[in-house]
């Protein structure tokens, strides 16, 4: 069990980035005293309404109630107990999740302190929505298949959520097809807008002409090529959590962007 603990803080902490939607947070970041309890973004999209909800183990208004089957359905699938959640969980990219991992993630959320918080809306959804997972992370992964660096590369580029971000989009979906990896997806938040950038091998507008170094630095710190600070989101995604990303990990993710067709 400690072994399973472990390795869910670091796919919670570090690829996943649960806080970033279900830990409320102030202007010193995160408030970990009411950790998992719900965020206070509220993500909207073409056909939804939702924020970030309790994941405590609370029995009452967090998950403590739910069963190792719901909490599952709920990261890989998407599915809560009264339906489908809106698309802003994204459970497209967990759906790589290897079965093992995905039982020390919910290892991992049982363990924490349960936090008993104000329930969150109920989020608007309208219409059905279509799965996206990337090309390759269609489903669980094999532990065997781990040990090949450009396949762990791309298990954790969809765990971290790299391609639904930093891939073009349509009708509010990530173009896989078209646009993998060529960036354009924005962010609307209170610090401002900002636009994905093209992570493809491109060597103008994207990262081809990069150092590994350079690619290392602005994942685990947030900054740019030229030494300037990333926007948020990924600046604060980098100091907050790729930050912690193994080094084993991070080699395997920039062997993987490497392989990315350029797109401009």
């Amino acid at each position: 069990m400690a072994a399973d603990l472990s390795r869910g803080q670091y796919l919670v902490e570090a690829l996943a980035a649960c806080d970033n939607c279900h830990t409320p947070r102030g202007p010193d970041g995160y408030n970990l005293s009411a950790r998992f309890s719900g965020g206070a973004q509220t993500f909207t999209g073409k056909d939804y309404v939702a924020r970030g909800s309790n994941i405590s183990p609370d029995k009452e208004t967090g998950v403590g109630g739910w069963s190792d089957e719901a909490l599952s359905a709920a990261i890989v699938a998407g599915l809560g107990r009264d339906g489908q959640l809106a698309p802003a969980m994204p459970a497209d990219s967990y759906r790589a999740l290897t079965n093992a991992d995905r039982r020390a993630i919910i290892a991992f959320l049982r363990a924490q302190p349960a936090v008993k918080a104000q329930p969150a809306a109920q989020p608007q959804r309208n219409g059905a929505w279509t799965p996206h997972p990337a090309p390759g992370a269609e489903a669980a992964f094999d532990e065997a298949a781990l040990s090949d660096r450009i396949k762990r590369g791309l298990y954790i580029a969809s765990i971290a959520r790299c391609l639904a971000c930093h891939s073009a989009e349509v009708d509010d979906a990530p173009d896989f097809v078209n646009g993998l990896g060529a960036g354009g997806k924005i962010f609307r938040m209170a610090a401002g807008v900002a636009v994905a950038s093209n992570i493809t091998a491109h060597p103008d507008k994207g990262v081809g002409a990069w150092s590994d170094d350079e690619l290392k630095r602005a994942i685990t710190q947030g900054v740019s090529r030229k030494g300037a600070a990333l926007k948020p989101p990924m600046s604060t995604l980098a100091k907050a959590h790729f930050a912690k990303i193994s080094p084993e990990d991070l080699d395997a993710l920039i062997s993987y962007l490497r392989t990315l067709p350029p797109k401009e």
